[in-house]
Parts: structure tokens; C-alpha cells; sequence
């Protein structure tokens, strides 16, 4: 069962269509997260891939910033995370294999578990967007900037690796060259600049972000959800596939939305020349 309202770091709301938005609200520290957040971000993420009353994740915050990394004042003694109803961990970056397992289980395993999902995802990017918020936003389907948006990397400053699969994000969708320069030189970019490497899809004036995502995430709600999940399953695959791994994977998927009732409902109303009504099989259904 989704749990709506307020969690570590964040509060969830569904809306109409089954669009869940998740807005973080800690402002106060430009929403920079916790290994409690980040945690339950897990969890959440598990619960939305199991519950079919949720059709499209958005992805908000609150304040001056969408993530502006880890908090690393409160990481090695986290005091969110007494009111956490996950169990507590030891603190992650004590040693070696702390920090090697923090990252497999907890950071990397976040960007994971929103890859992951078969829901569509969407991040609306205000203000800063570094480290963590930057892989959390790559790792979505759709990101949608506000044009005083800024988004980096830019952990050598500090002496510090993109730990958290950044590198990857970022170089499956600008390329080694482009990558190579955006991280050895510290880069923080303009929404524009984001839009022109192919970091964002879409930029629009701050006051239109919300609405913006809130309209894709309508559109994209009341497509044909199954196929549109399976469909992003095999875009995910292509670039490791061969051609011919391709298309069978593509035709398996096939085999199952030819038959279902969104294949006909498509058919008929092409037919009938009036717009199709998918997800009748979703119709009613709410989280949990």
C-alpha cells in the first residue's frame, strides 16, 4: 500500500489518473538527503512498482533547490532517523567497505529502484540539481527543467567520484566526449545548456514547472499502461542488445499487448474515428 503524506524528507499525494507526486520537503536544507530518506525512498519505490493504482510518479520539491546532494553534515548521525519506521543502519563512510556498501545498498540502489519501476517517471527541476538530485532526475523518464534551473555533477570540487551511478546516467545520454568534459571540469549548467546536451527534455519559465509536469504526467496517464511499461522495458534494453535480441525481446512483449483489451480498444476506435479509452482493466483501481 502506497503510504501518502508526510515521510522523511518527503510527502506523497496522489492525484487524479493515478499520478503520485512525490515533493521533497526539506527547504530548508535545499532537500539534500539522508540515508533514512533514501531508504524509505526505496521502500516507496517498491510500493508504486506493485500497485497498479499508480500510473505516473512525479517528482517535486519544495524551496530553491529539486536536491543539492547529500546532507553531509547530518550522514554519519542522522537525526531523521529516529522517526524513520525502517530500523536503523550503521553509519555508511566509517571505513572502506562502509562506504563501498553504503553506496551498493543505499545510494546506487535509490537511482536503481526508480530506473526499475515500470510506472513512467517525471522530474520537475527547480533550482539546483546536483549529485544526488542530478542522478535521481537522470534516472527518471522525462525531466522537465525551470529555466533558472542549474544541474552538475561537480564532486571534484571536493576531492569526490559521482558515486552514484551518475557517471553512467550521464554518459548513456550525452556521450563519453561530452561526459569526460561535464565532469573533469566541475561543470554546473544553465536549464538551457542541460536542454542543448540532451540532460532535460524540456525547459519552461518557473511558474509553468508544476503544470508542465502535471500535464505530461496526465497525457502519459492515460495512454495504454501496459503497453507503455513494456515498451519502456525494451527502449531500457536496446542499447544492449543486438538487433536480433531486440526484436525478439520486442516481439515476446508484443505477444502479450496484441491480445490484451487495450490492443482491440485501439483498433475499434481508430475505426470508429474517435479517441480510444485505455486501462478499463485499471478502471477503479486505487493504491493499495
Amino acid at each position: 500500500m502506497i503510504k501518502l503524506g508526510r515521510s522523511i524528507g518527503y510527502v506523497t499525494t496522489l492525484h487524479e489518473q493515478g499520478i503520485l507526486e512525490i515533493c521533497f520537503s526539506r527547504p530548508e536544507r535545499m532537500n539534500a538527503t539522508t540515508a533514512a530518506m533514501k531508504r524509505e525512498l526505496i521502500d516507496t519505490m517498491l510500493q508504486v512498482q506493485m500497485d497498479d493504482g499508480v500510473r505516473v510518479v512525479v517528482f517535486t520539491a519544495q524551496g530553491r533547490a529539486f536536491i543539492a546532494g547529500d546532507d553531509l553534515k547530518d550522514y554519519r548521525n542522522d537525526p531523521e532517523a529516529a522517526t524513520s519506521l525502517l530500523p536503523s543502519l550503521p553509519a555508511k563512510h566509517g571505513d572502506a567497505i562502509g562506504t563501498y556498501e553504503g553506496l551498493r545498498n543505499v545510494s546506487q540502489a535509490l537511482n536503481a529502484s526508480v530506473q526499475n519501476l515500470d510506472k513512467l517517471t517525471i522530474a520537475a527541476i527547480n533550482g539546483y540539481c546536483v549529485q544526488t538530485g542530478l542522478s535521481l532526475a537522470l534516472s527518471c523518464d522525462f525531466r522537465i527543467a525551470a529555466a533558472d534551473a542549474r544541474l552538475g555533477s561537480a564532486t571534484l570540487r571536493f576531492g569526490l567520484l559521482p558515486d552514484e551511478g551518475g557517471h553512467f546516467l550521464v554518459t548513456r545520454l550525452i556521450g563519453v566526449a561530452r561526459a569526460m568534459d561535464f565532469f573533469m571540469r566541475k561543470r554546473i549548467v544553465t536549464a538551457a545548456d542541460a536542454l542543448a546536451l540532451g540532460l532535460v527534455h524540456e525547459v519552461v519559465e518557473p511558474h509553468r514547472l508544476r503544470d508542465s509536469a502535471f500535464a505530461l504526467a496526465s497525457e502519459l496517464a492515460q495512454g495504454p499502461q501496459l503497453a507503455m511499461r513494456l515498451l519502456k522495458r525494451a527502449l531500457y534494453a536496446v542499447p544492449d542488445l543486438t538487433f536480433a535480441q531486440a526484436g525478439d525481446d520486442v516481439a515476446t512483449k508484443t505477444a502479450i499487448t496484441d491480445h490484451h483489451p487495450d490492443a482491440r480498444e485501439g483498433q475499434a476506435a481508430f475505426l470508429e474515428k474517435r479517441a480510444p479509452r485505455f486501462n478499463a482493466d485499471l478502471e477503479g483501481k486505487k493504491p493499495g
